[in-house]
């Protein structure tokens, strides 16, 4: 340092100053900055009174806490049931068949095992309905159809006609719905529930252009199925890339009106559950059930000529077609629809209009339980109808078409 000039030593240390600023600089900005306050805010500003809205919101707030804090644990999930019974009635007059409109609560009384039961809801709601059209579609089915249509035409048109019919001219878009499955040997459902015409004609076309495969007519699994679902080939008419599906029955569709229409011979060959079974999931479902046996012109036609049993091939005998009509009037009683003991072709039209008019001049009523029903109880139901309001029921002068039993499923079968 004794070397250099005093001009050099003088620029070596404005050096060192300088370099020792610069790093001081960069040191500084790579440390967080603290934002710089705005606004004429105090640093302690003074508290302002709480209004009431925020008192009210505190309460409500410490009040949630405590009741949290206080309530009981329960491992098991709460399940809420109702005491509410529904009934559906069709009042109509005993000798001329004419359904009875304009009626009022006060006009009804419900009774459950011979004790009167208040009315706690009624209503008379749209016209609108839901309904599932089955259809017996075997080769029994063509060889019994024969005897209506003979060489003329195919004989499974005889339940094909009644079902085309009806979902063609009663249906009405877009308020009602329509669904249609085929049975033989298992139930498969042709269309879910639509409202599209153009579905439904597609619907009538595919049964008009197949035939039978099998000959075996499982009823009772077809009306289980038709009621509470259950795992089938998928829906035809959806060309769905599964093979099956879980196919939702007529309990799970929220309408106000309901029905199955049944188009079959009454028959049953050999379903997985027995007679005493599909009563339990009937008179359990609540649904109306019309039926338009299609053997009955058969039986008729070649009674002198049947077994009196079921023969070797199979075809039934006169007790099975006596069984059969007996099954049918069963069902259609104890779920408050109706038979219809086809002998004609030329019948069908009348049916269906029958059919039409019951479903669209329902009742539906209800009433409350003192204490819920225990599960397996089976409870005897009658309605009874004032039409003149004079205070006595006229029994004697009109029917009122409705369930007549309350079956409450037991839990393990609820699981099912």
């Amino acid at each position: 340092m004794k070397n250099l000039a005093p001009r050099s030593r003088t620029w070596i240390a404005f050096l060192i100053v300088a370099l020792f600023g610069i790093q001081s600089i960069a040191i500084g900005q790579s440390r967080p900055q603290r934002p710089t306050p705005t606004g004429n805010d105090k640093r302690n500003q003074r508290p302002t009174p709480k209004t009431e809205e925020q008192l009210k919101k505190e309460e409500e707030e410490r009040r949630l806490q405590e009741e949290i804090r206080n309530a009981e644990v329960i491992d098991d999930p709460l399940r809420i049931e109702t005491n509410i019974v529904n009934v559906d009635a069709v009042v109509f007059n005993k000798k001329t068949g004419q359904i009875i409109t304009g009626l009022k609560k006060e006009n009804f009384g419900i009774f459950e095992n011979g004790v009167k039961r208040d009315i706690a809801d009624f209503a008379t709601p749209e016209a609108p309905i839901t309904v599932t059209l089955v259809l017996e579609y075997s080769k029994w089915s063509e060889v019994f159809g024969r005897a209506s249509g003979g060489i003329f035409e195919p004989g499974v048109y005889e339940t094909i006609r009644p079902v085309a019919q009806f979902i063609t001219q009663f249906i009405k878009p877009p308020d009602d719905y329509a669904s249609v499955v085929a049975f033989d040997l298992r139930p498969t459902p042709i269309t879910d529930f639509t409202n599209d015409p153009n579905r439904i004609r597609q619907t009538v076309d595919l049964l008009l252009r197949n035939q039978p495969a099998f000959r075996e007519n499982n009823l009772f699994d077809a009306i289980k199925f038709s009621l509470v679902g259950g795992k089938a080939d998928s829906v035809v008419l959806e060309n769905s890339e599964s093979r099956t599906m879980e196919y939702g029955g007529m309990v799970d569709v929220r309408a106000k009106r309901r029905a199955i229409i049944l188009v079959a011979s009454g028959i049953d060959t050999f379903s997985r559950i027995n007679y005493g079974e599909v009563r339990k999931v009937i008179q359990e479902a609540g649904i109306p059930i019309y039926i338009i046996s299609t053997g009955n012109m058969f039986y008729k036609r070649y009674e002198h000529l049947l077994p009196t049993t079921t023969a070797l091939n199979g075809l039934p005998g006169r007790l099975d077609f006596l069984q059969a009509k007996n099954t049918l009037n069963t069902f259609a009683k104890e779920s408050g629809g109706m038979h219809f003991e086809m002998t004609f072709p030329g019948e069908i039209p009348a049916y269906l209009q029958s059919i039409n008019g019951l479903l669209r001049n329902q009742y539906n009523m209800a009433y409350e339980l003192d204490e819920k029903h225990k599960p397996g109880s089976r409870h005897k139901l009658e309605v009874k109808v004032d039409v003149d309001g004079d205070g006595v029921y006229d029994d004697k002068t009109f029917v009122v078409q409705h369930r007549t039993v309350v079956l409450i499923a037991k839990e393990d079968e609820k699981k099912k």
